[in-house]
Formats: structure tokens, C-alpha cells, sequence
């Protein structure tokens, strides 16, 4: 079936978090500051989700100017080569008995594209007070930063490492549903531009 339903991210009502373990003992969280993306569906159903995420590598923030300064370098993002991270997907399984779905697509961070399973909670759809059509969903799942070559680490004198290898994402999610006149016309262009390249 056609994709006929495009959605865009609501940035004010969304947020892309990470957790990582620090000395073994807490957690230091991050966020992504900048990102964008769009999502095609049939109709309403999600489960036919094309998704197209990017996200700026340089909008990091975990609250320490100076952390954030080693984050970008080459120890780990590497913004100055590798400016944008990107999560692409077209897979998305029926509801577990949790009401989750799995989600799989392709992260691509630091140059290096690796296969995710991310967990989705679906909250619901809903028209806000101004007739724009939402949904809105809760991404969490778990990678290993040294698959993306993100390896830096210093061991402790007590034994262990400073960082753990497991990252814990947690997104917050909320979409809106573009209009059907702004739909039409992005395709009536897309559809122009294919017959002037041939």
C-alpha cells in the first residue's frame, strides 16, 4: 500500500536522551539538542512506519561544557568528520504482550552503520486545541557505544572502568500529522523533479 500519510516531529514536545554508567556507580545523562525527521505511514498505522531520523552530533549536552568538548572530539563523535548521527527504519513488529513493538533499523554514528532493536510504546493519537493531529510515542533500547569505534574509557585503581560499553536510550516522541494540501504539493514537486532528470 502507498505511503499517503507523512508525519513531522513535534521538536518542542520531543526529546532523544542516553544514559551511561560513570565510576560503576551512577548514571550521567545526555541529550541530543537538534535533530529532525520524518516519518511516512499508510493512513494511521504505524506499523507500516518509514522512518528518516538525523541528528546534529554537536547539539550534545550532559550538562558539563567540558565533557561535552571531549564528547565531540575524536575520542568519541568525532563532529569535526562525522557531523550527523542517523537512525533509518521500515520494520516495525506487531505489539508484545506488554504492548510494545520492537522497532529495527540502521543507526549510523562516527561512519559506522549497525543494525538496533529499539523498544515503542505507543501513547495514542490526538487533535490539539488547534486541530493538528498528533501521535505520540516512547523509544527506549540498549547499544554498545564500541560498536560505533566510540572505545575511550580509563580503567580505576579499584578495579573496572570509568565508562560503562552500554549505552540506555530513552526518547520522547510526538508527531504531527501534516495537512493533506501540504502532502499533495510535496509530492506534485517530487513527482516534477523525477520527469526533469530523465
Amino acid at each position: 500500500m502507498t505511503k499517503d500519510t507523512k508525519w513531522s516531529i513535534d521538536q518542542t514536545h520531543s526529546e532523544i536522551t542516553f544514559k551511561v554508567k560513570h565510576l560503576m556507580i551512577s548514571n550521567v545523562t545526555g541529550t541530543f539538542k537538534t535533530f529532525d525527521g520524518s516519518i511516512y505511514t499508510t493512513g494511521n498505522d504505524f506499523k507500516t512506519a518509514e522512518i528518516d531520523l538525523w541528528i546534529d552530533a554537536s547539539s550534545i549536552s550532559t550538562g558539563d561544557e567540558k565533557r561535552d568538548e571531549h564528547i565531540k572530539n575524536g575520542d568519541f563523535f568525532d563532529v569535526e568528520n562525522h557531523k550527523q548521527i542517523t537512525f533509518k527504519s521500515s520494520t516495525i513488529a506487531e505489539a508484545g504482550p506488554d504492548g510494545s513493538h520492537e522497532l529495527w533499523g540502521e543507526l549510523t554514528m562516527k561512519g559506522i552503520t549497525k543494525k538496533v532493536k529499539l523498544n515503542v510504546q505507543f501513547g495514542g493519537i490526538q487533535n490539539d486545541p488547534w486541530g493538528n493531529e498528533k501521535a505520540g510515542f516512547t523509544v527506549t533500547g540498549k547499544i554498545n557505544r564500541n560498536d560505533w569505534g566510540l572505545i575511550w574509557n580509563t580503567p580505576l585503581e579499584s578495579g573496572g572502568v570509568m565508562l560503562s560499553e552500554e549505552i540506555k536510550i530513552s526518547c520522547e516522541v510526538e508527531l504531527t500529522k501534516s495537512k493533506q494540501t501540504d502532502l499533495t504539493l510535496e509530492l506534485a514537486e517530487s513527482a516534477a523533479k523525477k520527469q526533469t532528470t530523465n
